[in-house]
């Protein structure tokens, strides 16, 4: 039976499993999805060679910018961004190839134009891992400017301390790309100035799980408009089954 699965620490967490298992049963596909919830990245090795039925990988926190280093080919725009969240595997000659592509890239692009409808905003994306960085990528190529913040202050990024009335009034697109709010931890969520927003906002959070996480109960407080992460991840799943099946 073809095999796909997900590496990361921990799973609990991640819809990736259910979502294949329901696709393969609603499209009668005769493949497994399994959880590989792995300590160190360089365990993905071990993955890979104990489950030879292995054709794809989800990668998730903590390690789409790790997993880098233990791929023989890496597609050009996840190279770029610095981040994978999908791997092809292929067997051939008694050897094992992986190539990793960033699909979250798409996920998100498409969701956000969805979410905004086209409005011209700028944006504040919160946090700096490898989702981040396929959110930066998906803004720019839809020409929204944007400011990075992270916990401490860099040449690349602002501080959340740095999140004044003025930044956060010329900025009414928020993108939590933190684990912040995830399940079981629902009650935390990123540091900002909720009462300064209004109606004229758009929060986006990465997370899904739980459907509205605080930082979008805040904003909801404030009229703004919220958008979770699933339709991303429905998006970037069938994405990396396509490019599972090339």
């Amino acid at each position: 039976m073809k095999t796909y699965g997900i590496i990361g620490n921990p799973l609990g967490h991640s819809f990736s499993k259910q979502y294949f298992t329901d696709k393969f049963h609603n499209e009668e596909i005769d493949a497994q999805f399994l959880n590989f919830e792995i300590p160190s990245i360089e365990k993905i090795l071990n993955v890979v060679q104990d489950n030879p039925s292995l054709l794809g990988l989800c990668v998730t926190i903590p390690y789409k910018e790790e997993v880098m280093a233990y791929l023989d080919e890496i597609d050009p725009l996840a190279k770029k961004i610095g981040a994978v969240n999908s791997i092809q595997i292929r067997r051939k000659d008694g050897r094992t190839y992986l190539k990793g592509y960033n699909t979250d890239i798409y996920g998100f692009g498409e969701s956000l134009a969805d979410f905004i409808e086209g409005k011209k905003l700028s944006a504040l994306i919160l946090g700096t891992g490898g989702a981040s960085k396929a959110v930066a990528t998906a803004l720019k190529n839809q020409d929204i400017e944007f400011i990075s913040v992270s916990r401490k202050r860099s040449d690349t990024t602002i501080s959340y301390e740095d999140l004044n009335e003025e930044i956060i009034s010329n900025h009414q697109l928020i993108i939590n790309c933190t684990p912040l709010g995830t399940f079981p931890n629902t009650d935390a969520c990123p540091n900002l100035l909720y009462s300064n927003l209004n109606s004229e906002y758009f929060l986006y959070d990465l997370v899904y799980n739980p459907a509205t996480t605080l930082f979008m109960s805040k904003g909801i407080e404030h009229k703004a408009k919220t958008h979770n992460g699933l339709k991303m991840l429905h998006l970037q799943a069938e994405k990396s089954w396509e490019i599972w099946n090339e």
